[in-house]
């Protein structure tokens, strides 16, 4: 005879009572879906904290760490003192990764790239980015970044959660959970990938970079797709007319609506929301998509392979077709940067991808008066180190991982253009002025949309969580 108080029993029983007492809770949550003038309703508390500069966020994270000597950062001294021991000019304290830890020399490699000074403020930029060069007037160059991670994935998770474990809500979800949405028929937080010329097939990335972590998953980014429908299973089936989906959909919505009320599951809550979003996408995201309407000097001005759908070009079109749009996080993840051997043969493709098309972002977005309230951050998750990895020769040098210090820039949304800001010693080992750490970045782009990062929690696991954790100080120095 089966035991009437198995402990299945006595869960499904505990789950339907929990379920049935919270029925006003599920209502309530039922009913904000419902109002479209809550859609941007966020956490309990009311956000924006004070008026931001910035409406929104474009993200260009250059994922496998650029060489900021070779790009940003230049240091003569590297090439005066090419092949020489790093240990006979700096202390050498910072940790090896376990592709340089055996090494019996650590030579100084000098870059084989000329830097020159550029626009009224003088900031001096590689020959291997003319087009951002020509822009250097328009963005805030840090060369004082740091991270603590050394490897790849904690550092690129670190700079999209603010921590190197899995599992967090990465920034974009913060940004939807806080401030909502402001249209209605895309999403609040966009991601798109590309694969660069570099070393294309590097470091993978993952969904949990863009996604929601414990926050409800209507905050998690959506991955354009770069082939196929843009947003997959966008379309209807063949032979399945709209109207069908339309009367589809509303019979799934009130039967989740009736185990909402039943159980106040939250994730229900977001399965209907998703739904009706993704019914309208299929009107928005083709308009989206559709470049035709573009006047043949914007695609020029992006590049020859602005019109070759995925390249790291198009995602920055679509970047700015999406900033018009009012979506409020666009995330851009361009592979390839990891240059460990061969830096010379790779590095130059790789800029070749990037620094047409990131310029043009930046004009593209100045010349249609959304650069002032549009936040663009470019850079990766660590810098290289300056001692050779592999075979070195004035024409032909590796860099390894170095977190101790590198180099981004920033551009709009309050930033104080034409600055660089911070600087490391003689060698690029060590932060000599104003260092700032991942969460520093992280607590300035949220105060720039009107967030106080301290503020910005969300309860789970009997703790109040925050993108920022229990660190992060405000960059002042760099805001208009």
């Amino acid at each position: 005879m089966p035991d009437p108080f198995s402990e299945s029993q006595l869960l499904l029983n505990r789950r339907h009572f929990f379920g049935k007492t919270a029925k006003g809770v599920g209502v309530a949550a039922l009913a904000s879906l419902l109002d479209r003038d809550l859609f941007a309703a966020g956490p309990a508390r009311q956000l924006p904290d004070y008026a931001p500069k910035a409406k929104r966020m474009i993200y260009l994270f250059q994922s496998g760490a650029p060489s900021q000597q070779d790009l940003f950062d230049p240091k003569p001294k590297l090439n005066e003192h090419f092949g020489e021991e790093l240990s006979k000019h700096v202390e050498v304290t910072q940790r090896k990764t376990g592709m340089t830890m055996n090494q019996k020399s650590f030579p100084l490699a000098g870059s084989k790239y000329q830097f020159t000074k550029h626009g009224q403020s003088g900031a001096e930029i590689s020959e291997l980015l003319p087009h951002i060069s020509g822009i250097a007037d328009d963005i805030c160059l840090i060369r004082s970044m740091y991270t603590e991670a050394i490897n790849h994935d904690p550092a690129i998770t670190f700079f999209q959660t603010g921590s190197q474990i899995p599992g967090r809500p990465s920034i974009g979800s913060w940004l939807s959970y806080g401030l909502g949405s402001v249209n209605r028929d895309l999403p609040d937080f966009v991601a798109m990938v590309s694969r660069g010329t570099g070393r294309p097939n590097c470091q993978p990335l993952y969904d949990r970079l863009w996604g929601s972590g414990f926050l409800p998953t209507q905050h998690a980014g959506v991955k354009f797709m770069s082939i196929g429908d843009p947003v997959l299973y966008l379309s209807n089936p063949t032979g399945f007319p709209a109207k069908s989906r339309r009367r589809m959909l509303d019979d799934l919505a009130e039967l989740n609506e009736k185990k909402l009320n039943e159980f106040a599951d939250p994730e229900i809550a977001t399965r209907i929301k998703q739904y009706e979003l993704a019914y309208r996408m299929q009107t928005s995201v083709p308009e989206l998509t559709d470049i035709s309407d573009e006047p043949e000097s914007i695609l020029q001005m992006y590049g020859p392979n602005v019109k070759k759908r995925g390249s790291y070009a198009y995602n920055c079109l679509m970047a700015r077709r999406l900033a018009e749009r009012d979506v409020r996080f666009v995330q851009l993840f361009h592979m390839g940067w990891d240059q460990h051997f061969t830096l010379p043969k790779q590095l130059p493709g790789q800029c070749q991808d990037t620094d047409q098309p990131s310029a043009a972002l930046i004009k593209d977005l100045k010349m249609r008066g959304l650069l002032d309230d549009t936040l663009v951050v470019w850079g990766g998750e660590f810098g290289r180190t300056s001692y050779c990895q592999g075979k070195l020769a004035r024409d032909n040098y590796g860099r390894d991982h170095h977190p101790r210090c590198f180099s981004i820039w920033a551009a709009g949304g309050g930033i104080k253009p034409g600055m660089t800001y911070g600087a490391t010693d003689d060698f690029s080992y060590n932060i000599t002025e104003k260092p700032v750490h991942v969460h520093d970045l992280h607590a300035t782009i949220l105060h720039q949309l009107g967030v106080d990062h301290e503020k910005l929690t969300y309860k789970f696991q009997g703790r109040q969580f925050r993108l920022t954790d229990v660190h992060g100080h405000l960059v002042k120095d760099i805001l208009a």
